[in-house]
């Protein structure tokens, strides 16, 4: 891995203001909806970041101060130019600005599997930091923007200040947490629960980081790409798309997705957000 040409930016923690309102699921290869491959309403580095911890922990005001100095890089990506690829002995770790990130792995014979979507906010690689080699491929599935950190200037601040590396570690907890999930999705539901599902917890997971009002949300990701997450073809994710629709529980409009009926797609998915470990609980019909 490379790094980033783009000069270190510090930025002071700031409030967060809601981005892009709308989620296409693309049938296509092409994807839709940012003109020029332009990515909109990007946030500072650091206030993603540390809303997207303040999700899972509290912060005390002077571990804001010292996230919100973190030197941070910055690095636009197109969808599938991979991030980091396995085999890889990064010096980095990389924080998710805008897009949407797949951990990634592929069979012998070129099958790719999706194992788990990282959004605004979340620190995909942050167990790079004591291992020696990456384990999997992160590939961006939409246009992305990432920012890059070095695992130097994250280990001071570990040994420096023991409450920021806690949060760190409920982070990486979180994300095996949320593996298990996916293997029990992948494993044990059915085609039309386990659409249900992940929509569900992209949902909770992107509004959480203000990225998206109401259920609705802007996500222009393949059919393909929810295919390798899911373990379906992607005429399959298709029809079952298709039956969520006729089922009232989600609508489209172009590049707009909507959970019309998020109570109906949460009791479809088996849905319940413990899993998430967020400090406020958005699984409920009145989410």
């Amino acid at each position: 891995m490379v790094l980033p040409d783009a000069g270190s930016q510090r930025h002071q923690a700031q409030s967060n203001v809601a981005s892009p309102t709308a989620i296409e699921i693309s049938a296509h290869s092409k994807l839709v909806g940012y003109p020029n491959g332009v990515l909109m309403a990007q946030a500072p580095s650091s206030n993603i970041l540390i809303r997207k911890l303040q999700t899972i922990s509290a912060l005390a005001q002077s571990d804001i101060g010292i996230l919100g100095n973190i030197s941070i890089q910055e690095k636009k990506y197109q969808a599938n130019e991979d991030i980091l690829r396995e085999g890889e002995k990064p010096s980095l770790s990389f924080v998710v600005l805008d897009g949407l990130i797949g951990s990634t792995k592929l069979t012998g014979e070129g099958k790719r599997q999706i194992s788990s979507f990282f959004v605004p906010g979340d620190i995909p690689d942050l167990h790079g930091l004591h291992l020696s080699v990456m384990d999997c491929t992160f590939t961006p599935l939409m246009p992305s923007r990432v920012g890059f950190m070095r695992h130097d200037d994250l280990r001071a601040i570990c040994d420096q200040h023991s409450s920021i590396t806690r949060v760190f570690w409920r982070s990486t907890v979180i994300d095996a947490a949320i593996y298990r999930e996916w293997v029990t999705n992948v494993g044990r539901r059915d085609a039309y629960s386990r659409m249900a599902h992940i929509l569900c917890e992209l949902i909770v997971r992107l509004r959480s980081v203000g990225r998206i009002e109401d259920h609705v949300a802007y996500l222009p990701i393949t059919q393909a790409a929810l295919g390798d997450a899911l373990g379906l073809s992607s005429v399959h994710v298709n029809r079952v798309l298709q039956d969520l629709r006729r089922d009232g529980l989600i609508s489209t409009l172009g590049s707009r997705f909507q959970a019309s009926d998020w109570a109906g797609l949460v009791r479809a998915a088996d849905f319940d957000s413990t899993y998430l470990h967020q400090r406020a609980a958005q699984t409920g019909a009145g989410f």
